[in-house]
């Protein structure tokens, strides 16, 4: 039988195929930040990728120490550089072994730079810390508050120069486009209290 749309049936639709693993989309690594100055710390997780050197290019989590494993490098250190300079790094040190070696570095998660919800919320605990992510962005991640909140009386605790500050957070006026000025930008270790 010679139908026109013989190809499909033997091979599927492109739903099918993807299903079977024909043309299956290769999936990419999810960059944590674009931020050229971020500077990688402790328990981020890095994806180090080397231009045609599949057994070295892989993801990678920095250690307590600031170091990350590589074959041929062994122990790198990670912590305090940014991913350009982490690159430029492993760049230098894979010259002994591959001819002009082309290395990319990315964030794809952000481990080390946590903010803290706790109280009246549904799910209190440690979040990572985005880059220019805001008291609001914060609770949204902890999915909602409990019956009893007062949403009126939210703060955040922040250590500034040795002593705790708190900042006020009124949420039903925020999110009614008042006192805009509440919604700060958060720092690595606040903790934003609900009661």
């Amino acid at each position: 039988m010679d139908r026109a749309g013989d190809h499909v049936g033997r091979r599927g639709s492109p739903a099918q195929q993807a299903e079977k693993g024909v043309n299956k989309p290769v999936p990419t690594q999810a960059v944590a930040t674009s931020d050229p100055a971020y500077r990688i710390g402790a328990q981020d997780v890095l994806r180090i990728d080397v231009w045609k050197e599949a057994e070295i290019s892989r993801t990678v989590p920095v250690r307590p120490d600031g170091k990350i494993s590589l074959p041929l490098l062994n122990d790198v250190q990670a912590s305090g550089l940014t991913a350009m300079e982490l690159a430029n790094v492993i760049t230098e040190g894979l010259k002994k072994f591959i001819t002009s070696p082309q290395v990319t570095v990315s964030v794809s998660e952000i481990n080390s730079r946590r903010v803290y919800v706790t109280g009246e919320v549904t799910r209190p605990g440690a979040y990572p810390l985005l880059p220019n992510m805001t008291v609001l962005q914060a609770l949204t991640s902890a999915a909602g508050f409990t019956q009893f909140a007062r949403i009126k009386s939210i703060y955040v605790l922040r250590t500034e120069t040795g002593k705790q500050v708190k900042h006020p957070f009124n949420y039903k006026d925020v999110v009614n486009g008042k006192r805009q000025e509440d919604n700060i930008m958060l720092q690595p270790g606040d903790t934003i209290v609900v009661p």
